[in-house]
Order: structure tokens, then sequence, then C-alpha cells
């Protein structure tokens, strides 16, 4: 098993001046680096690939799908706009050597209708999805990874059993299930029956706490999770997802509205050794 920090709890973005992040979080003990290209035109995916392999660093990538690449919208133009941007994405992704793109990367994030998700809107985002899966396949062994969030995020994923279904429609071995503990303490009856019925399927974790602190200081219950991950023989990479509230636009996106450690290095370096301490309690 791996263990990835997420770069948005130290940027709020990736772009060539960003680069020594890369060795920042490798000296910090983490084994990978999930990247979020908000900005693609400034993305330097190829440096970001040579960098972590001079480092030993595993790259994932993810995103928020904004409105306008939306899948699932009643606009077809739209829908064809966030098709063609995921291929560029992925592009991104490859070109960065990330093993994982995985996210809200099935719909627009925040986008809700106001009421239940829609027969067709899930055929949209079926069809469109696998579409994108498809184009993936053909370039490389990336993972794509489907990320249930809340519902105040959006009305279409809400869970891992919305996520299966949405990964067996689409039909394609490179689409897995991407859990977070923190939109799963919110919607999950169980959180580990979640991580059973995911099973196989499962790509990728975000290790997160209920409010987005260092892990072990809420409410998430480490210590059967991690059972359930080891039940369904899941060894890739879990990765500390939070924010720092100084960053103002990420803060408002993300709702961080205190201070959850005394720095952004106290959070990614405590939640390390907690996590790393639990699985080390459950494998041994």
């Amino acid at each position: 098993m791996q263990f990835g920090i997420h770069s948005l709890l130290f940027n709020e973005t990736f772009v060539e001046k960003d680069l020594p992040l890369l060795d920042k979080c490798k000296r910090m003990g983490f084994d990978a680096v999930e990247i979020i290209p908000f900005d693609p035109a400034r993305f330097p995916a190829r440096r970001v690939r040579s960098a972590a392999a001079d480092l030993g660093l595993t790259i994932n990538t993810g995103y928020g799908m904004p409105a306008e690449y939306n899948i699932i919208s009643p606009d077809p133009e739209v829908r064809r706009r966030g098709v063609e941007f995921s291929k560029m994405l992925i592009d991104l992704s490859n070109e960065a050597g990330a093993k994982v793109f995985g996210g809200m990367i099935y719909c627009g994030w925040g986008y809700l209708t106001g009421k239940m998700r829609t027969a067709e809107e899930w055929k949209w985002g079926v069809e469109n999805y696998r579409e994108i899966a498809e184009y993936a396949r053909g370039a490389s062994s990336l993972i794509l990874g489907i990320e249930p969030v809340n519902r105040f995020e959006s009305h279409f994923i809400n869970t891992a059993a919305d996520a299966i279904r949405f990964i067996e429609e689409v039909g394609t071995a490179n689409v897995k299930v991407h859990l977070d503990t923190f939109h799963m303490i919110r919607e999950e009856n169980n959180i580990t029956e979640a991580v059973r019925a995911a099973g196989k399927r499962l790509g990728y974790v975000h290790a997160c706490e209920n409010q987005r602190g260092v892990p072990g200081t809420g409410l998430m219950p480490w210590t059967e999770f991690f059972r359930a991950l080891r039940e369904v023989g899941y060894d890739g990479c879990v990765t500390i997802e939070s924010f720092d509230p100084e960053m103002e636009s990420i803060a408002k996106l993300c709702c961080i509205w205190r201070k959850l450690a005394d720095t952004p290095e106290q959070l990614a370096t405590d939640g390390l050794k907690f996590l790393k301490e639990v699985h080390r309690s459950v494998w041994n």
C-alpha cells in the first residue's frame, strides 16, 4: 500500500513554479502526490513525470468538473464539451505519468437540479463516460476513479452502490470506484460494507476525517475501514485530502472555514503517521 498527499493542501494550482512541492512531499515521507491541474494550459505534465521518476514518487491526478463541461447536462453541446475536456485531462494525466485520474470526473461539481437523479441523466452519464473510458483505455493503463460525493455537491453519485452500478453499465475494466471517507461518513449506511461491496472494483482511496482535519482526530472508524481494505485485497494508494483555509479560492469551494491543524505540514505528517500506524496494526 502507498500513502499519498493532495497537492491542494499546499498549493492552489500546480504550475511550473510548484514543482518543488514534489520534493517536499517526498521528504515528508509520502509515496505519492495527487495533483489537480486546475490550469491545464500551464500544467507542466512532462516535468512532473520526470521529477516524480527521479524522486521515486507516484503521481495521481484528479478533477472536479466545471459546469460548462457537465456530461449529464440537458444541453447536448455542454455534454459534448465535457467529453472532449475529459479526454484532454486524460492526455495530461498520461503525459504526467499518473496512475489514477479520479474525483468528480463524471458530472459537474456542485451541479444540483433540486430533485433526484433522472433516468435520462443516468443514460447521458453512462453513454458519455463510456466514450471517455474507451478513449483512455486505448491510450494507457490509467485508472479512472469514480468518486461518490455527498448530497451537497451532487445528486448523481452519492454512494459506493451508485458508483458500482455506474461502472458496471459503463462496462470497461479501466473504470474503478474511488472511495473518499469524508463523503462516505455522510452517505453510507455502513462504511465497511461499502468497501466490501466495491471489492476488486476499488481503484483509489481518499483518507479524510469527517471534518477534513488530521486523520485520527474525528469520527471516522479507521481500524474498521483498514480491515475492510485488507479483506478486499486493496493495496493501492491511500491519499490524505484536505485544504488550507488560508487559500481563499479553495476554502470557498470546499467550505473550509477554520484551521484544521497548526500548519498544512502538521496535518500531512501527523495524518501520515496515524494512518501508517493503523495500517501496521491491521496488517500485522
